[in-house]
């Protein structure tokens, strides 16, 4: 059974919610004994490190008066606001106040705090204050292996969550807005597509396909051949494409989606390729072309999101050929308003690529 064809959908997703979970804040070389100012959700958050070296993100505003916390400074690794003097923990418990005789700590004097976590190279936070997570942040697989070469970029773009995700593993896109550098639309060939579905991902996988047309796959699998190609969603944020390209070729592209505002989300990706080539040649090309093909989708996303603020509200009619994007926005609206998963499940559909 295919996903319904021809019926107008309009929901505004924004609206959504978000779900809850693990999300990368930044990396971990950006935050220091200084304090940085945040957005996660629409909501101003303040993160730094105590003196031990370990992250804090606390509520970007003093309990006392309102003023911003990231306009302090960090004194013996708690966090000082910069109007009165007020110090906080990395726990959001109010430790100082200047002139007061007695305890400063008071349940009312608390600025909420989030977990985080620094892996590898980014510092993750949990979406849901004064929690303690029952899980750990996502581990983003054959980061930093010694066989692969990993490149690290942090990309603004300007969409809400689902639409990025959508963005980044959708197919059919590529043959247009990354044309000769990924696929083309001339002598299109039938593949078949296996999407599976679980209670925490999604996942389409491509049977059949040959190395993407373009500068890409030509630099990446010489000698052309058949390709393994997975696309997936990973609750609550994760867009992952997987490819094996000839015999000993692998990539993984793994973005953490961060949203920031209704429009604006940011795309922390971890790119790990392992390919018959030296590190150093690999590194000479594969960024500024990755870069090139994140260029154009940041304009067709954000031509996107000003369509969506023109008029309002999403509208779109779909095909079976969208293969992730309208599950990708069912798991997350289910997810944040605490529905139940739905039960795994397995289709098989056919496209031209």
């Amino acid at each position: 059974m295919s996903e319904p064809l021809d019926r107008p959908t309009d929901h505004r997703s924004t609206e959504d919610g978000i779900a809850a979970g693990w999300y990368i804040a930044m990396r971990s070389e950006n935050v220091a004994r200084v304090p940085r100012a945040l957005l996660f959700d629409n909501t101003p958050l303040v993160a730094f490190r105590d003196q031990t070296g370990r992250p804090a993100i606390l509520l970007d505003r003093c309990a006392h008066r309102n003023a911003p916390l990231s306009r302090g400074r960090v004194s013996e690794g708690r966090i000082q606001c910069s109007y009165h003097g007020w110090e906080y923990d990395h726990a959001g418990i109010c430790r100082v106040i200047p002139g007061l005789q007695g305890s400063a700590e008071h349940p009312q004097r608390r600025v909420p705090s989030y977990a985080c976590r620094d892996s590898q190279g980014w510092l993750w936070m949990y979406s849901e204050p004064d929690t303690t997570p029952s899980s750990q942040p996502y581990g983003i697989p054959f980061a930093d292996h010694p066989r692969y070469l990993t490149i690290r970029e942090h990309i603004r773009m300007p969409g809400p969550l689902d639409a990025v995700a959508e963005n980044a593993l959708d197919v059919p896109h590529t043959a247009f807005v990354h044309t000769g550098l990924f696929r083309g639309n001339k002598k299109r060939t039938q593949i078949d597509i296996v999407v599976r579905t679980n209670e925490h991902q999604v996942e389409a996988e491509y049977i059949g396909e040959s190395r993407p047309k373009g500068l890409v796959g030509r630099l990446l699998s010489p000698s052309g051949g058949a390709v393994l190609h997975w696309d997936r969603f990973i609750l609550p944020c994760i867009a992952q494409v997987e490819y094996r390209l000839a015999e000993n070729s692998h990539i993984v592209t793994t973005a953490a989606l961060t949203p920031r505002s209704s429009t604006s989300t940011d795309l922390f990706a971890t790119v790990a390729v392992n390919v018959p080539l030296p590190k150093w040649l690999l590194r000479s090309f594969v960024k500024p072309i990755a870069m090139r093909i994140v260029r154009q989708d940041v304009d067709i996303v954000k031509q996107q999101t000003k369509q969506v603020t023109r008029f309002g509200s999403e509208q779109f009619v779909s095909t079976e050929i969208d293969v992730l994007g309208l599950r990708i926005k069912k798991m997350l609206r289910d997810a944040a308003h605490g529905r139940p998963p739905r039960s795994a499940e397995e289709r098989r559909i056919k496209m031209l690529v």
